[in-house]
C-alpha cells in the first residue's frame, strides 16, 4: 500500500521515481497552507494575506460605519438598524423550527435499533468495517479519559472492530504519560488493537495542539497497524474525538449504517450532535448557557445539511483522510479545516452528512467563577479563530478552477456571513443600535423616528424572547438529573432563569472573543492553540 509522504510546502525534490500521490500533493500544495507566510510566491502571499485581513476589515468597517453614519446620517442608519433587528427576529423564529426538527430527529435516532438495521440491511458488508478511533490527550486527568473509554465499552457494536489510538503530548509531562500508560494497562485487551504514542514537541512546521497530536497518532496507526494487517482503507471509518467525548450505545452502529447507506461514503464527513453535558451540574450558569447554545446551533445546522461543516468530534472515511494528506498540523481549527481540505481536494464533491445521533462532552468549568469566565472567553476565541478558514477557502477557490460555481458561492457566503454575524450582530442589536440617538444631534432626536427607535427595538427584542424560551425548554429536556439533590423542581427553575443572561453572554463571551480573534488575524498576530482545562468530580 502507498504511504502518503510528509508535506514540504512545494517541490519535494528531484527523486527519479515519484508516486502518484506525491505528484498530486505537490500540485495541491495549497491544501496545507496555515498562514500567508507558508507560501513561497510573493503574489500568492499578498493575496492570502489580504484574505486574512478581509474578515476583520469587514467587522471594523461595520462598527466604524455605524458610528460615522449615526453622526452624519442618523435617519438612514436608524432605519437600517430597525431593518436588521427585524431580520434577526425573523431569523430567530425561523431557526427555532430547525431546532425542533433537529431535536425530534435526534430522539428518533436514539430510539432506533441501529445494530438490528445493520444486520438486516447490510448482512454481508457491515462486519467488514473497522473503526479507527483517535483520541488525542494533553493534560486531561485519568477520570476524564476513563469515562470516555468506559462509554466505548458499553456500545452496541463488536469491540473487535475497533482500533483505538491515544496520542499524548510530550508537553503534558510525566502526568500525561502516567495517565496514558494507566489507560493502556486497563483497556489494551478490550479492543482489536490499542495503541498509545507520545507526540514529540518541537517538530518543524507544526503548531502545538490537537491537530498535530492527532495527525501524529493517526499516521502511527496506519504505519504500525493498518499497513501491516493490510486492511483496505475504504473499509475503515476514522473518528476524531476529544479525550472527554462520551459516546452513546448506538453511535457506531448508526455511523456505520450511514456510511454503508451513502452512495459515496468516502466523499462524506459524518457529524453527530454534540451535547456538552458530561459535567453540566458543575458548570456556572454562563457555562451552561454556552454549552446549550453551541449544541442548539449544531442541532439546527443538522437541518441544513448543505451548509453543515464539521465541528468538534466527528467521523469520516479513512481513505479521504489519507488522500488529503491527513489533517493539517499547522492550524488551530482542524475540525472545520478538514472539511475545506476535502472539498478542495475532491473538486467540490464532498459534503457533511448529519447523523442526528448525540455524543456528549464536557462544558467549560474552572476552579471558580472568575476562572470559568476566563476559560469561556478563551475557548470562544479559539473557536472563533476558525475564521482562518476564510482565507484558506478563498485562496483555494482561486487555485482550483474545477469547483462548481453555485456550491462554491454558497459556501463562501455561509462562512463569510457566519463569522461576520458572530462578531457583529450582538453589538449591532444591543449596543450600536443606540448610536443615532446619542450622536444624531437635536435635528434627529426631535423627530418621531428617534422617539420610536428604542420602542421598536425593545419590542423586537421582546418578541425574540420566544426563541430563548424554546432554548430553555430544550435545555431542560437534554439535561441529566442532578444526583444527590432532592429539590429537582428548584434546579429546573434555575435553568429557565439562567437564560436571562443571554444578552450579556452574547456580547462579552461570544461577539467580543470573535472580534478579538478576527482582529488578531487581520493584524497578523497569529494565535496558538489554547487547551481547555478538563476536570471531573468523583
Amino acid at each position: 500500500m502507498v504511504r502518503t509522504p510528509p508535506f514540504h510546502g512545494g517541490n519535494t525534490g528531484s527523486t527519479p521515481v515519484r508516486t502518484a500521490i506525491q505528484v498530486i500533493m505537490e500540485n495541491l500544495y495549497y491544501l496545507h497552507i496555515g498562514k500567508a507566510s507558508d507560501l513561497k510566491k510573493p503574489f500568492d502571499r499578498f493575496i492570502y494575506r489580504f484574505f486574512e485581513m478581509l474578515p476583520g476589515m469587514l467587522v471594523w468597517a461595520t462598527f466604524i460605519g455605524c458610528i460615522v453614519f449615526s453622526k452624519f446620517f442618523p435617519r438612514g442608519i436608524a432605519i437600517a438598524i430597525i431593518t436588521f433587528d427585524a431580520y434577526w427576529l425573523f431569523r430567530s423564529v425561523y431557526f427555532s423550527t430547525y431546532l425542533k426538527g433537529g431535536f425530534n430527529n435526534m430522539k428518533k435516532h436514539q430510539q432506533t435499533d441501529w445494530t438490528a438495521r445493520l444486520k438486516k440491511e447490510f448482512p454481508d458488508r457491515w462486519e467488514k468495517i473497522y473503526h479507527l478511533l483517535v483520541m488525542p490527550m494533553f493534560k486531561e486527568p485519568y477520570e476524564v479519559v476513563r469515562d470516555s473509554m468506559e462509554a466505548i465499552l458499553k456500545i452496541n457494536y463488536p469491540k473487535d472492530k475497533f482500533i483505538v489510538v491515544i496520542p499524548y503530548e510530550e508537553g503534558g509531562g510525566k502526568e500525561a504519560e502516567e495517565v496514558a500508560e494507566r489507560i493502556e494497562k486497563e483497556y489494551k485487551d478490550k479492543f482489536f488493537k490499542f495503541m498509545i504514542t507520545m507526540h514529540p514537541r518541537g517538530i518543524a512546521g507544526e503548531l502545538a495542539g490537537k491537530a498535530s497530536n492527532e495527525t501524529w497518532g493517526t499516521k502511527k496507526a496506519k504505519e504500525e497497524i493498518i499497513d501491516n494487517l493490510d486492511i483496505p482503507i475504504e473499509n475503515i471509518i476514522f473518528s476524531s474525538f476529544d479525550a472527554d467525548t462520551v459516546v452513546y450505545p448506538g453511535y457506531f452502529s448508526c455511523l456505520t449504517h450511514y456510511y454503508l447507506s451513502s452512495p459515496s461514503p468516502t466523499r462524506c464527513s459524518y457529524q453527530p450532535i454534540p451535547l456538552f453535558i458530561n459535567n453540566i451540574w458543575e458548570a456556572s450558569p454562563i457555562s451552561r448557557v454556552f454549552a446549550f447554545l453551541t449544541t442548539f446551533w449544531q442541532m439546527m445546522s443538522q437541518e441544513r445539511p448543505g451548509k453543515l461543516i464539521t465541528f468538534s468530534s466527528h467521523s469520516m472515511s479513512f481513505k479521504a483522510l489519507v488522500d488529503v494528506g491527513y489533517k493539517q498540523v499547522n492550524v488551530i481549527s482542524d475540525d472545520s479545516r478538514i472539511f475545506w481540505q476535502c472539498f478542495l481536494r475532491y473538486d467540490g464533491d464532498y459534503r457533511v452528512q448529519p447523523i442526528y445521533y448525540p455524543i456528549s462532552m464536557d462544558s467549560n468549568v474552572g476552579k471558580n467563577l472568575w476562572e470559568s469566565l476566563q476559560n469561556i472567553y478563551k475557548q470562544q476565541r479559539r473557536w472563533a479563530y476558525g475564521v482562518t478558514d476564510i482565507p484558506y477557502f478563498l485562496f483555494g477557490c482561486l487555485k482550483n478552477k474545477k469547483l462548481p460555481s453555485r456550491r462554491k458561492n454558497e459556501l463562501i457566503w455561509e462562512v463569510m456571513e457566519g463569522h461576520w454575524s458572530w462578531a457583529s450582530a450582538s453589538f449591532l442589536i444591543f449596543v450600536l443600535g443606540w448610536m443615532p440617538i446619542l450622536l444624531g444631534g437635536p435635528e434627529f432626536t426631535n423627530k418621531l423616528l428617534a422617539y420610536n427607535l428604542p420602542l421598536i427595538t425593545s419590542q423586537i427584542l421582546t418578541f425574540s424572547m420566544v426563541g430563548l424560551m424554546a432554548s430553555a425548554y430544550y435545555s431542560l429536556m437534554l439535561t441529566p438529573p442532578q444526583t444527590g439533590t432532592k429539590n429537582q423542581l428548584f434546579q429546573k427553575g434555575l435553568f429557565f432563569v439562567q437564560w436571562l443572561v443571554v444578552p450579556i453572554v452574547m456580547i462579552f463571551f461570544s461577539a467580543l472573543p470573535s472580534v478579538d480573534a478576527q482582529t488578531r488575524l487581520m493584524l497578523g498576530k497569529y494565535m496558538g492553540f489554547w487547551f481547555t482545562p478538563k476536570s471531573r468530580k468523583e
